[in-house]
């Protein structure tokens, strides 16, 4: 069922740490800052040089098409952030800061879990893999209007298709023309009142559903209220005025006509417009059957985990997987576009998602509309806000703390034994946005130590730092300028040295690359290492049993001081093993279930180095091959496992060969 996010969760701060990132504004906000957009037209910003080319954009194109200025950038914010992204696509094949979706030509060969060979069960004991699933590609006319708004703010505003994908003026004013002819569609005046405006941004955004309409008019309204400020990724500083008297009139949504759709029995938080599509649960040929398991969780097993990914399909083709008992399954899908979310699984039961079968068993996993070859895509603000309510539901609802080592991307899932390591999956990727993700669940990653404590937080600014990435569009070609949230690890303290080699990855002994799917040698935002030495404007980490090097001068932080539990070998231990697994002792198996052998991955956690510490995890296995739930079977040992941050992915060490104690500060 439905429930609401606990107050003090919801009024925690939601700050960037930089000064260049997301404010919101208050009433008491300087009268010099409200002035640019107090009105529609040009004149707004021509007394304020300082608003900047992007901010009389905005002016020109409301005042052309008579919208409000607060609505035009309201709704640009919930679909970039004002974002321009130099010209490159959404995942939903958005273009620009109105999101003009275009996206005939942009569909991806296969849908996630679909590569040859894949488990995404990760059960090495009755290993299933995914047969390829190639998606569909519809002629353009039967692609759903959500992602088609390109074409029709061509026709009415003039402008080329080209010209709407790589001019921010020509962008804005096809969204402004688009919510203009929505306006007029519903019998309503081009008012310059925000308020009268309600329906038609409900229109933009393009569901088919009334809940999910009236979510994202919501939001939108709700960013008019509170006003917003942020230097763009092309420099541009953009002020939206907060103006929290305006009340909008939600009863026009009526005039959508939109249908309703199945809420009943979802787990969702209120403030989300959340539908049940339920992944059939069915017998298949022989002893098989797809696509999850039924269990009791947490009275069964402790969730511990949600995991990040996204879809590599449209949300059509991806409705249409999980609604296969022959796929795999997840237990959430969020649409891009507008923030729909879809239930599958209920979070009591197992999916199967995340090609490894105890972080399966102790977890939820949330799959994120896109579609694009592309893995530098960026995603809308929109689906950031209702996924981040979603997760911080999920985990006051599952009693998971909200942090890095249990809040994780598919990327971030440890092979289960050595063999599996190179197929583990690299979503969402370096360029998914953690530290914005966790500021809109009010844990931002902030510095809870001294800057020479012995562990930090990895914490880059996300828009400023723009590593070099290949092989988003072809092997080896350089990917286009990007904001990431990830910092690339080196062998020694210069630009020059060498990555950090990953065995697991590379047996060979080969160095990792910057290939934007190699993860290698990469820590990523939120995550915490205990650090292992300092020299200049560079930091040492522990990472994958080496000592490895980032660039974190203090002018220019890539990290903050953090306090925390490290493991350490016990005392007499030369080295000790780490595993993908957290699996009982042999003698922990009852007659009938087969003995999963506990194997280590191919690295070494050596003396003298520190791990920070995340969830303690008993010794389980669920052993579920049966389709009547019945026969299913939970092997506990005597056996304690700690879940530590070993690399850019998570694994396991047994607590009897490790001694914990604090970080200093």
């Amino acid at each position: 069922m439905r429930g609401s996010v606990p107050e003090s969760r919801r009024n925690a701060r939601t700050g960037r740490r930089r000064s260049h990132r997301t404010r919101v504004f208050g009433a008491v906000a300087s009268a010099a800052l409200l002035l640019p957009m107090a009105t529609a037209g040009p004149a707004a910003t021509a007394g304020n040089p300082a608003a900047g080319a992007l901010q009389r954009e905005f002016a020109q194109a409301a005042a052309r098409y008579h919208v409000p200025g607060s609505v035009l950038l309201a709704v640009s914010y919930l679909e970039s952030r004002w974002d321009s992204h130099g010209g490159a696509p959404s995942v939903t094949a958005g273009y620009g800061p109105m999101h003009l979706t275009d996206a005939a030509t942009a569909l991806a060969a296969a849908p996630h879990h679909s590569d040859p060979g894949e488990d995404a069960r990760g059960d090495l004991a009755r290993p299933r893999a995914a047969s390829r699933r190639a998606m569909d590609v519809p002629a353009p006319a039967a692609l759903p209007a959500r992602l088609r708004t390109l074409a029709r703010a061509a026709e009415l505003t003039g402008r080329s298709p080209k010209e709407l994908r790589a001019s921010t003026a020509a962008n804005l004013q096809g969204g402004a023309a688009l919510l203009a002819a929505e306006q007029k569609r519903l019998g309503l005046p081009l008012s310059g009142d925000a308020a009268d405006w309600y329906a038609a941004v409900a229109g933009y955004s393009g569901a088919t559903d009334a809940a999910t309409a009236t979510t994202f008019a919501n939001d939108v309204f709700d960013v008019i209220r509170k006003g917003q400020r942020r230097t763009t990724d092309s420099g541009q500083t953009v002020v939206l005025p907060a103006a929290p008297r305006v009340a909008p009139h939600a009863e026009q949504v009526r005039r959508l006509g939109l249908g309703t759709v199945p809420s009943r029995g979802t787990e969702c938080p209120e403030s989300v417009a959340c539908e049940s599509i339920p992944a059939p649960y069915q017998r298949l040929e022989g002893k098989d059957y797809g696509n999850h398991d039924l269990a009791d969780r947490p009275a069964s097993q402790k969730v511990d985990f949600i995991v990040i990914h996204d879809t590599e399909g449209t949300w059509e083709t991806t409705i249409k997987l999980i609604k296969d008992p022959a796929y795999v399954s997840w237990n959430y899908t969020v649409r891009s576009g507008d923030g729909h979310i879809a239930q599958h699984v209920p979070t009591k039961d197992v999916a199967w998602h995340a090609g490894n079968w105890y972080v399966n068993a102790k977890s939820v996993g949330i799959e994120h509309e896109g579609f694009l070859a592309q893995p530098d895509a960026w995603y809308t603000e929109e689906m950031y806000r209702t996924s981040a309510r979603l997760v911080e539901y999920l985990a006051d609802k599952l009693d998971i703390p909200l942090d890095r080592r249990h809040i994780l991307g598919h990327d971030n899932v440890p092979g289960t034994v050595p063999s599996t390591i190179r197929g583990m999956h690299t979503d969402p990727g370096p360029y998914w946005d953690w530290a914005h993700y966790f500021d809109l669940m009010g844990q931002p990653f902030e510095a809870d130590a001294s800057p020479l404590s012995g562990m930090v937080t990895i914490a880059p600014d996300y828009e400023d730092h723009q590593p070099v990435y290949t092989g988003c569009a072809k092997p080896g070609e350089k990917c286009s300028p990007h904001g990431s949230g990830a910092v690339r690890l080196h062998t020694a303290p210069r630009e020059d040295a060498p990555l950090i080699r990953d065995i697991g990855l590379r047996p060979d002994g080969s160095p990792s690359t910057i290939d934007v799917n190699d993860t290698g040698a990469r820590a990523s935002t939120g995550q915490q290492f205990a650090v292992a030495d300092r020299q200049g404007g560079w930091t040492a980490i522990w990472y994958l049993g080496q000592k490895a090097w980032f660039r974190n001068p203090w002018w220019d932080p890539t990290a903050v001081g953090a306090h925390g539990r490290l493991i350490t070998p016990r005392e007499g231990l030369a080295e000790i093993p780490v595993y993908g697994r957290a699996y009982p002792e042999k003698e922990a198996y009852p007659a009938g279930v087969p003995v999963q052998t506990v194997t280590p991955l191919p690295y070494k956690l050596l003396a003298g180095q520190s791990y920070v510490v995340g969830a303690t995890s008993p010794s389980e296995y669920l052993w579920a091959a049966t389709f009547e739930p019945a026969g299913h079977r939970i092997v506990r040992g005597k056996d304690v496992y700690y879940e530590i941050q070993f690399g850019h992915r998570v694994a396991f060490v047994k607590a009897a060969d490790v001694e914990v104690h604090s970080s200093r500060w």
